[in-house]
């Protein structure tokens, strides 16, 4: 997510990836450094993916996985160092992504059915 923009679609890539408990885990892990060591490569504001496996007593390959998803979402940022990978919390994009949670849903418009009455609604911005 390189711009500021909180788009539906943006949205929707970032609640995909924290439908899953083991990447909201991870995402805590790398926003509060809990249970990391910081033996090898992790520094002051970023976790290493090496960390995160052991932590997680899950494969490197599991972890890299899950990464992947939150990275892509925008959620955490990863780079390059050598041999490892630090991952840090996108603080400002999380922030983001509760706002649009937490803001007011507005007024409710009919949910188009396909032309069946159907009763729901869905919430609409004017």
């Amino acid at each position: 997510m390189p711009d500021t923009a909180m788009t539906e679609e943006r949205l929707d890539e970032a609640l995909k990836a924290l439908a899953s408990a083991p990447r909201r885990a991870l995402l805590r892990i790398v926003a509060s450094r809990t249970g990391i060591d910081g033996s090898c490569c992790s520094g002051t504001d970023d976790v290493c993916a090496c960390d995160l496996a052991g932590a997680m007593d899950r494969a490197p390959s599991t972890i890299s996985h899950h990464m992947s998803s939150l990275v892509r979402a925008g959620l955490v940022r990863a780079r390059k160092q050598g041999l490892w990978v630090p991952y840090s919390a996108d603080r400002e994009v999380l922030a983001r992504v509760a706002r649009h949670l937490a803001s007011p849903l507005g007024s409710e418009a009919p949910l188009p059915c396909a032309g069946v009455p159907c009763g729901l609604t869905v919430p609409h911005r004017e």
